[in-house]
C-alpha cells in the first residue's frame, strides 16, 4: 500500500486506517451526485488528500458522509481512461478481488446491476494496532444512493475478531475533465472502538483509500 504525502490542514486530524476496504474505506457504497465540481488535482493526475477537508463534503443525490464523525478522510486522483471503463470496474463489485489485493472475498446479496438497495459482503485483512489484534474484517455494504457514471454512496458495519467499526459511510464522485476522469472519494468511520484512537484509525482509513484509488487508476489505464 502506498504512503503518499498527506496535505494537512490547520486543526485537522491526520491519519487513516488501513482497511483498504478494498483497500477500503469501510463502507457502504453510496453513489455520488455531481454536486461537487471542485477539481483540486489541477489535471495533473497526482493524488491529493486531506484528512479534514475544508470544502463541502462529497455527496450523491444530496447525501454525504457523517459530518460529525471524528474519523474521516478524503482523496482524489485523475485517471486517463474512459468513464465507462472506470465505472464498470468500480461497480462490478464481484470482481474486485481480481484487481484489489486487499479484498480477499466478496459476494452479492442480491443480483443484477449494482443499484440503490443493493448489498454486498466482503472481507479484508486488518493489521494489529496498539489496541486491537490482527483480524479479518467482514464488511456488509448497502448502496444508499447511485447515479450511473456520476456517483455512488454506500454504508455499513465492519466486524472482525477483536475489532468492530459500527458504521462506515463511503461516497464516490466521477467527473469527466480534460485528461480523463477525476475520481474523488470520501469516507468516515464511527464506533467506540475505532474512536478510542482517532489518529491511528484515520491513518488506516487513509491508507486504504489511497491504495484503492491507486489500484483503480492502474487497472483502468492498463485496460484502456
Amino acid at each position: 500500500m502506498s504512503n503518499p504525502q498527506i496535505r494537512r490542514r490547520t486543526g485537522a486530524r491526520t491519519v487513516r486506517f488501513l482497511i483498504p476496504l478494498a483497500a477500503v474505506a469501510l463502507t457502504a457504497v453510496t453513489a455520488c451526485s455531481g454536486d461537487n465540481n471542485d477539481i483540486s488535482s489541477g489535471g495533473t493526475g497526482q493524488v491529493t488528500t486531506t484528512a479534514a477537508p475544508a470544502t463541502a463534503s462529497l455527496t450523491c443525490h444530496g447525501a454525504g458522509i457523517d459530518d460529525a464523525a471524528q474519523i474521516r478522510y478524503r482523496t482524489e486522483t485523475l485517471i486517463n481512461a474512459p468513464l465507462s471503463t472506470i465505472w464498470e470496474l468500480h461497480t462490478d463489485v464481484e470482481h474486485w478481488p481480481s484487481w484489489q489485493q486487499p479484498v480477499t472475498s466478496i459476494k452479492r446479496v442480491d443480483q443484477g446491476p449494482l443499484r440503490e438497495g443493493s448489498q454486498f459482503q466482503w472481507t479484508t485483512p486488518a493489521p494489529a494496532t496498539p489496541t486491537t489484534p490482527a483480524t479479518t474484517l467482514v464488511i456488509t455494504s448497502s448502496v444508499q444512493q447511485l447515479q450511473p457514471n456520476n456517483c455512488i454512496r454506500w454504508s455499513g458495519p465492519a466486524i472482525g475478531d477483536g475489532l468492530r467499526i459500527d458504521n462506515g459511510v463511503h461516497v464516490w464522485n466521477f467527473t469527466e475533465v480534460d485528461g480523463g476522469v477525476l475520481v474523488r472519494t470520501e469516507e468516515n468511520w464511527t464506533g467506540a472502538q475505532v474512536e478510542a484512537d482517532v489518529p491511528t484509525s484515520t491513518a488506516f482509513l487513509g491508507a486504504g483509500l489511497e491504495a484503492w484509488l491507486k489500484d483503480l487508476k492502474a487497472t483502468a489505464e492498463a485496460g484502456h
